[in-house]
């Protein structure tokens, strides 16, 4: 998992694969039985949540589910009414049997206890060219032949938890906007609703100005989540991922190499972006984020950051008529008294936090921003296109570098050195 943070904003570029359905495979009688009649369940718990149903979601619960678990599914299926899902659904997924916990079981004396590996389905109209699957922590109960749910809470002796989405953190509100792809879609909370208007009004142009620099083979369109507090943000991007620092972060399901289409694509801007972002900064930061969105499918994790990064940066900066002393403060001083640097920011130096973090990532956009001014756009995409390959030793990377702007790696440090330091006067 690949994370950048540039000026408070981070991207992470894919995430562990979330599970797939399962294969099919042989099975006895009683396990077929059994998968059947939790699917059912699966089915009806998915209908009554979508549909707001109160009754039908009352009757699926088992009669030693937690009160709060029931509590909690009811909210879920009223805050999800302002949600424009194209699918919503459960299904069991492929994986080693997941033993009950025994207190669980003994506390049901149940005919059959049962924790599958199982999987919410869903996907935004619009946004979503394909559904996006995460974990349920899910454990169901028979009674002679009927299955009911029991608890969603996380099993962490197996390593297995729920996760949540907007949905579970209160009334979810969403602004589509006409992109040039298609629908995008902007989810938030209530309160947050002149954050999500902004957000979506700044699609309208952020898409275009992505498009003129990568190039129409993207989607053209993306979903962006404004997380209400840690706890939501946590929950969409990870706990190594949601620092108090960051500003917004893009993720993904995994991509399957060769695939031209990646799921699970989200813009996410953390709780405090608000009061932190100015108008121009969070035009820059949401570009940035598209930008990782338009590259996802051709970008291979462990490549440089400090193309992935800088290329991003570049494209969130473009057309501001900012100068480098302005969007880069830490490197400008930097220079203005220790001289330019001699190296690129290494992949370590974008991990350390700090000063020495933010350093890297202004680093990162100076050099994609000389790249452009001295060798052109074009020759900035294809440095991005040889380098954003995965990972590579010094000597390929040179090799990739002569070929995309035909120099060596040693004289675009030195080159760009040069040009820093008459930028920073």
């Amino acid at each position: 998992m690949l994370v950048a943070v540039a000026g408070g904003a981070a991207t992470v570029l894919s995430q562990r694969p979330e599970g797939q359905p399962a294969a099919a495979a042989e099975a006895s009688p009683f396990e077929q039985a059994r998968r059947t009649g939790v699917q059912d369940l699966l089915n009806r718990w998915a209908k009554a949540v979508r549909s707001g149903d109160d009754a039908a979601l009352v009757g699926l619960f088992d009669a030693g589910a937690a009160p709060e678990f029931l509590a909690a599914e009811v909210r879920r299926s009223h805050n999800l009414a302002g949600v424009p899902l194209a699918d919503w659904g459960y299904e069991i997924g492929s994986g080693p049997e997941t033993p009950v916990p025994s207190d669980i079981a003994d506390r049901l004396q149940a005919t059959d206890v049962w924790a599958p590996h199982v999987f919410l389905r869903y996907g935004i109209a619009g946004a979503d060219t394909a559904s996006t699957r995460k974990p349920v922590s899910l454990v169901v109960a028979r009674r002679g032949d009927e299955w009911k749910l029991v608890s969603d809470g996380a099993l962490p002796q197996y390593d297995r938890s729920t996760w949540r989405g907007p949905w579970d953190f209160g009334p979810v509100v969403a602004r589509t906007v006409e992109t040039d792809g298609g629908v995008s879609v902007v989810l938030g909370h209530p309160w947050q609703q002149a954050r999500v208007d902004a957000i979506a009004a700044e699609l309208v142009t952020a898409v275009p100005a992505v498009t003129e620099v990568w190039g129409t083979q993207w989607p053209r369109r993306a979903l962006v989540i404004v997380a209400a507090d840690q706890e939501e943000f946590t929950q969409q991007v990870g706990e190594e991922h949601s620092g108090s620092d960051i500003a917004a972060v893009s993720i993904s399901d995994a991509v399957v190499p060769g695939a031209t289409t990646v799921t699970g694509q989200r813009i996410v801007f953390s709780p405090t972006a608000g009061e932190r972002l100015t108008e121009a900064s969070r035009r820059a930061v949401l570009r940035h984020e598209l930008t990782h969105v338009a590259a996802r499918a051709t970008t291979v994790d462990g490549s440089p950051m400090w193309v992935l990064e800088g290329f991003a940066d570049y494209v969130g900066h473009r057309g501001s008529g900012a100068t480098v002393p302005q969007i880069a403060p830490t490197v400008s001083a930097a220079v203005a008294v220790h001289g330019p640097p001699v190296r690129l920011p290494s992949d370590a130096d974008f991990a350390a936090g700090g000063e020495r973090s933010l350093a890297a990532y202004e680093s990162a956009w100076t050099v994609a921003e000389f790249v452009a001014d001295r060798f052109g756009e074009d020759e900035l995409r294809s440095l991005y296109g040889e380098l954003a390959t995965g990972p590579a030793d010094d000597a390929t990377i040179d090799d990739r570098v002569r070929s995309a702007i035909g120099v060596p790696t040693q004289e675009l440090i030195g080159q760009w050195g040069t040009w820093l330091a008459d930028n920073v006067r």
